[in-house]
């Protein structure tokens, strides 16, 4: 079950020119959230609304997150400094399934936050693909570098590693035979050209979807996408059925 409750802020860093990594003494959820879930922080002083954050990592009781400042909220959540109390709904929603074998990791931007958690889960095993827009955008390279058996960072300038998309390498990695499964998360274009891939070559791909959410529990439907159960097309919540979807139920 998710817990509400007044956490402190113990750590906060840029990453990128509008990126942040916060970290909170948050132990009820640290102990409970698996890779791919995500938190709601309440963010604002006046008329507050809440923001999903996926998680990022767990380290004993912290748990961190990583977002990026889009409107008036995340700025606001940015601008608080270590020590001051965030009010935080979590863990939220369906996870990865943590296959066993070794695992592809394919992110793109923010979406390579909830694959950290993932890989520090099972040090050694996976293999991360990083895209972003550029090298000043490039996050938590370092981290993954730390609990992946190899990293392989894309950008769309070519300004750090190879140029391209995150989904530039796959092709040549899972002819290699050597990968049972695909965790992915990023845009939609991304993910869509990550299932085709896994599809062809015959290995388990789960994405994580993003979508603008309202209530974050399955309440308001302000998050629901088109999905497919047993060859019938159907809409389901991102917030409460996902995040995290087998690759072949999602309707591209």
């Amino acid at each position: 079950m998710p817990v509400q409750s007044i956490f402190t802020i113990s750590n906060m860093r840029p990453l990128a020119p509008g990126v942040f990594s916060m970290t909170f003494d948050a132990p009820e959820i640290a102990r409970a959230a698996k890779p791919g879930q995500f938190v709601h922080i309440k963010c604002g002083h006046s008329r507050p609304l809440r923001r999903p954050i996926s998680v990022c990592d767990v380290r004993g009781d912290m748990l961190t997150v990583v977002f990026e400042v889009r409107g008036a909220g995340t700025r606001w959540l940015a601008s608080r400094a270590v020590g001051r109390k965030a009010d935080i709904l979590g863990p939220l929603g369906r996870g990865f399934d943590e296959p066993d074998g070794k695992m592809l990791l394919v992110g793109g931007g923010l979406g390579v936050a909830p694959l950290l958690f993932a890989a520090s889960r099972s040090p050694g095993v996976a293999t991360a693909v990083l895209g972003f827009r550029s090298r000043e955008n490039a996050i938590l390279i370092n981290e993954f570098e730390g609990v992946c058996e190899d990293v392989f960072t894309v950008t769309d300038d070519g300004s750090r590693g190879l140029r391209g998309t995150a989904t530039s390498p796959l092709a040549e990695l899972l002819r290699s035979g050597k990968y049972t499964s695909i965790l992915a998360c990023g845009p939609r274009a991304m993910l869509s050209a990550t299932a085709e891939l896994a599809s062809a070559h015959g290995v388990y791909c789960e994405v994580s979807l993003e979508e603008r959410m309202g209530c974050g529990v399955g309440a308001c439907l302000v998050c629901a996408c088109a999905t497919r159960d047993h060859g019938e097309d159907k809409m389901s919540r991102v917030c409460k059925d996902g995040p995290v979807f087998d690759s072949r139920e999602v309707v591209w």
